[in-house]
């Protein structure tokens, strides 16, 4: 397999998005089940098996078409189950399934730092790392970046993302029921957001502009923790 060649590239972002995205809708499960809705684990969703969850399109394709142009990575897979009505606090425990995918996410992403690290310093002093070391040190990377862009993506405050259930639990119940009625329009505002304004007005940068600094700065410091955990550099 050649790293410059195209199989490569898919190859190395499918991987990390597939495995990001599974433990993304996962953790919404679990953590509906220890607040006491048990739908997803009714259905068999709480499996990390990814045919479970894959959804061909928002899962590979459009990720792998994101990469190779170069625009921000994202996607989805088929929704985790929850009824918020079976949580013991349907309120406060919809805060806080929503906020379980993204904070997954960003958990993730600090052992592809971690992971990373351990890499540099496993191979540290060989003259050329194979292939396979290579691959894996592919496959961290695009990990790392990967899980940071869809945690922060899905703190976006639209519906139906992540944001937008946590923006609805910590509002006054009258701002919420009104808040919530955008809900059934949600794919609407994301495709206007995501393809419309960006194609008619590619300066506005929308994504970078939100997305941008946040996972920027996470980044930063992620690679400063990879640093540290790879060891001093060599005299």
């Amino acid at each position: 397999m050649n790293p410059e060649g195209l199989v490569w590239q898919i190859a190395t972002i499918a991987i990390p998005m597939i495995l990001a995205i599974v433990f993304h809708e996962v953790a919404h499960g679990w953590v509906a089940r220890a607040l006491g809705d048990p739908t997803a684990a009714e259905q068999k969703r709480l499996s990390l098996n990814p045919l479970r969850h894959v959804d061909p399109f928002g899962t590979i394709i459009l990720p792998g078409l994101l990469k190779l142009s170069g625009a921000p990575v994202f996607g989805w897979a088929k929704p985790v189950p929850v009824d918020f009505r079976r949580l013991r606090n349907p309120r406060w425990g919809m805060v806080l399934v929503a906020a379980a995918g993204p904070l997954t996410n960003f958990v993730l992403a600090l052992i592809a730092a971690i992971g990373l690290g351990l890499l540099v310093r496993a191979t540290d002093g060989m003259a050329e790392p194979g292939l396979g070391a290579l691959f894996f040190s592919d496959n961290l990377r695009n990990f790392l970046i990967v899980n940071l862009f869809l945690g922060a993506f899905n703190l976006l405050p639209i519906p139906p993302f992540d944001g937008s259930r946590i923006v609805m639990g910590v509002l006054p119940a009258p701002l919420a029921r009104v808040y919530g009625k955008i809900e059934p329009y949600g794919l609407l505002v994301v495709f206007a957001f995501l393809v419309i304004l960006p194609y008619f007005w590619p300066e506005l940068h929308l994504v970078q502009r939100l997305i941008g600094p946040p996972v920027e700065w996470f980044g930063q410091h992620l690679a400063k923790l990879a640093t540290l955990v790879a060891g001093p550099e060599p005299l």
